[in-house]
């Protein structure tokens, strides 16, 4: 690093500002070198997992971040007159660094909290996630700020790393992508319940990406072997709740509609008996 002051000089604003410029562009050519020969050995270890991918993109952000760094120190002590400084500044570290401290203390809890999520692995780049009734999407990125969730409107939510490592999250994909769907069906109270629930099979068999959970024996009965129960029955409706399982938890919410609109019609060409809510007039 002595060999490339001498080329400048560093009593001067051009000689430093010069100087500068081409520290932080060394560190970032240094910065994506590394990067690429992080990506280059790791990529076939890390990509054999989504955990290994997050932790890879993780990483990838994080080398940007401390080359950042080296670049400010190399500068602050290869240059005289900051190094003079320097010297000042360190000299009250224990005031600087709790004023740094509570300035920054966001900026530090959002990337401690982007570590504990590489580290802790509650959800993945590319899980499907749903923080609350409002927020739900796919990972689409995890920097060592904050967390980019694509919603299913193709916008960008984006969450820091701070508040999203300590939300509740369902996860719909962190395991494995089958999930099960509750899909409730109201009929009247005298509709034949055993129709209504053949109905049911029928036209979930239909959809894709349903599960067919058959046993051997149903197989050969043709029974299609989706689990369908009676859960509630009131003075004008009788509640029948199908339980479905998914191959893609993303599909959930288009599956249901479906369902729900061909059951109805279906009801309606069978004969099934609806409901009719009733009112009484009290004189």
């Amino acid at each position: 690093m002595e060999a490339l002051t001498n080329y400048f000089d560093l009593k001067t604003v051009l000689g430093i500002l010069t100087y500068s410029l081409l520290i932080v562009f060394l560190c970032w050519v240094v910065s994506r070198i590394v990067r690429l020969i992080l990506v280059f050995f790791l990529r076939k270890r890390f990509t054999s997992s989504k955990f290994g991918i997050t932790s890879l993109k993780f990483t990838r952000n994080s080398l940007r971040f401390v080359f950042a760094i080296i670049a400010i120190f190399i500068i602050v002590f290869t240059i005289p007159v900051f190094r003079q400084k320097a010297g000042y500044i360190f000299s009250g570290a224990g005031l600087l660094a709790a004023i740094v401290g509570f300035a920054a203390q966001n900026a530090i809890s959002n990337l401690i909290g982007g570590l504990f999520i590489v580290l802790f692995r509650p959800f993945r780049i590319g899980d499907y996630i749903r923080l609350d009734g409002q927020r739900d999407g796919i990972v689409e990125d995890i920097t060592l700020r904050h967390t980019v969730i694509n919603n299913f409107e193709n916008k960008r939510l984006i969450i820091p790393n701070s508040l999203i490592s300590t939300e509740s999250i369902l996860n719909h994909t962190i395991d494995e992508a089958k999930v099960l769907s509750y899909n409730n069906f109201a009929i009247g109270v005298h509709a034949d319940i055993d129709l209504a629930k053949r109905i049911i099979a029928e036209e979930a068999d239909k959809l894709e990406f349903v599960i067919l959970n058959q046993t051997l024996d149903e197989v050969l009965k043709n029974d299609l072997g989706f689990d369908i129960r009676v859960v509630d029955i009131t003075e004008t409706a009788v509640t029948l709740r199908a339980y479905i399982w998914l191959s893609e938890p993303l599909w959930e919410y288009k599956m249901k509609c479906n369902l729900k609109e061909a059951v109805h019609k279906r009801f309606i060409k069978e004969g099934i008996e609806l409901p009719v809510q009733v009112r009484r007039v009290i004189q």
